[in-house]
């Protein structure tokens, strides 16, 4: 028996040296992509681009980057990040000032920051589309980025998670007619009833109950819209608040896409509801977002807006950002008048 067990022992270890051999090397996790020796490969383009990076504090916590606008202190970034608490603003010097926010884009998740700095360097823009394949880059205020990845679709609108007015529509008839109110969301709250014909949402007109939810998917929770009704003979307004639906669990008790989203780390407080997004691989934490995201050339392809996924974040295209600064920038300078008077 004592010789037997050395037997097996021998050809234990001989297996172990033998598939230990067979197995294909594994890559060094300082060589992953998000990896100590890949991100100083890009140092270079870092550098390039981090005295036009902002890191944004909300109470003494990082909260998202900025991307600098405006030698003299504007900053742009990513709005729900920054919603209450003091801001101060980090530059790439090492300096600490003032921030505070002045307006704010809500359709596509952009603010307008001034921070207590002059003489700054603005972001450069690129001036030729990304295309899918290319190497996205995500500087920071050090010399190395912050991470990189790769374009992997084409700018599309990102449609927000499933918001309801809380109805559920006959399917007897074209029209949209509730079928059904259901119970806690915004349409019992503002006194809707079944056999109640919604005529038109936000004053644009809806022919049948597939258009109605057409129209709806474009609205976020949170939102109101403005519904015109008809009850019998008699038509009317109201205004019913988007509502999202509890997500439902699975036998485990967790609701499965969800946790599918965050493998790898937290996904961002506004994660959809974009207009128009390119999606990248990035795997970025929700403070990286609000900062460029820039070429080899370390000019700016667009504006980090979302850590959405496993292996999605998406960045507003820089046409879209430049047309926002120029609005955001509008707005302030209305502002500012307005209050001098």
């Amino acid at each position: 028996m004592p010789a037997l067990l050395v037997a097996l022992c021998l050809l234990s270890q001989a297996a172990s040296a033998q598939n230990s051999r067979n197995r294909p090397p594994r890559l060094s996790e300082e060589r992953f992509k998000s990896g100590v020796l890949t991100l100083r490969a890009f140092a270079p383009v870092a550098e390039a681009a981090r005295e036009s990076i902002v890191k944004l504090e909300r109470d003494g916590e990082v909260a998202a980057l900025g991307a600098i606008i405006d030698a003299n202190g504007l900053v742009i970034t990513k709005a729900s990040e920054i919603k209450e608490g003091k801001l101060t603003c980090g530059l790439a010097n090492g300096r600490e000032v003032a921030a505070e926010r002045v307006g704010v884009d809500d359709d596509n998740d952009v603010a307008l920051v001034k921070v207590g700095a002059t003489g700054l360097k603005s972001v450069e823009w690129a001036s030729v589309d990304p295309v899918v394949g290319q190497w996205a880059v995500t500087p920071g205020i050090e010399p190395t980025p912050e991470a990189v990845g790769v374009i992997s679709a084409r700018p599309r609108k990102i449609h927000p998670p499933r918001a309801l007015i809380g109805v559920q529509l006959d399917f007897n008839t074209s029209a949209a007619r509730i079928g059904q109110v259901m119970a806690d969301l915004g349409a019992a709250r503002t006194g809707l009833k079944p056999g109640d014909v919604i005529l038109a949402i936000n004053d644009a007109l809806v022919k049948s109950g597939e258009e109605l939810v057409d129209s709806l998917r474009n609205f976020r929770e949170g939102q109101k819209v403005k519904l015109r009704v008809q009850r019998e003979e008699e038509e009317f307004e109201a205004s019913v608040q988007m509502m999202a639906p509890k997500p439902e669990p699975t036998s485990r008790g967790f609701n499965r896409e969800a946790s599918m989203n965050r493998l790898g780390g937290e996904v961002s407080r506004r994660a959809a509801g974009f207009e128009l997004a390119l999606q990248h691989d990035t795997v970025l934490e929700p403070w990286q977002c609000g900062g460029p995201l820039v070429n080899l050339e370390g000019k700016a392809i667009g504006l980090n807006i979302a850590r959405a996924g496993r292996v999605a974040s998406y960045a507003l295209p820089a046409a879209l950002v430049k047309q926002i600064i120029e609005e955001l920038k509008n707005r302030a300078q209305s502002t500012a008048k307005q209050e001098g008077l």
